[in-house]
């Protein structure tokens, strides 16, 4: 093959490619900015350690019913349909069967089998250095759905479904530095 064929085949790919992941972020921008906010409940993961280091280790209420559901009809991967309550709460209700109609007061949700357990989008939520002190007061993920399912976790929500504001906590060496002074 000579190199001219051979540069217009990398161009192609590279074209092929880079509209790919072009059309992928359009979409979870389209979901970010129409999707339907839906809260999950979280579940405790490991009270010893919930916090480590810069994350922060994710399970929802929701995936243990989801799991049964699942198992039972030997599904890997597939849809749930979530009842959402009048502060956007969802609980499971029942996996989707394709084509159905959903209520006004239904979501769909993807949802996929790993590890023994449901993975709704991500099992951590990555927060800056320094912030995760702010993070033990939530009580649930706020997520964007779109209509076909496809979920993004965009905050974390205190007990009153207030979204969560990070506070750096400083330590003592940050604070002597930029005239704060430090007393013991």
């Amino acid at each position: 093959m000579n190199a001219w064929i051979q540069r217009l085949l990398w161009v192609a790919g590279l074209v092929v490619a880079l509209t790919a992941v072009n059309v992928t972020i359009a979409g979870h921008e389209k979901t970010l900015a129409k999707g339907r906010v839906v809260l999950l409940q979280l579940a405790p993961v490991d009270p010893r350690s919930l916090m480590q280091g810069d994350y922060m280790a994710l399970r929802f209420e929701v995936a243990t019913p989801i799991l049964n559901a699942a198992t039972e009809a030997k599904l890997l991967d597939g849809h749930a349909v979530l009842t959402i309550d009048g502060n956007g709460v969802g609980t499971f209700s029942r996996l989707f069967t394709p084509g159905e109609a959903l209520a006004d007061n239904a979501q769909k949700l993807q949802f996929r089998t790993r590890n023994n357990g449901i993975r709704i989008v991500t099992d951590a939520y990555f927060f800056q250095e320094g912030t995760g002190d702010s993070f033990e007061a939530a009580k649930f993920g706020q997520f964007r759905v779109n209509a076909d399912g496809t979920a993004l976790l965009v905050a974390m929500l205190d007990a009153d479904r207030r979204v969560i504001e990070p506070k750096m906590k400083l330590r003592k060496d940050d604070q002597s530095k930029g005239g704060v002074e430090v007393r013991g």
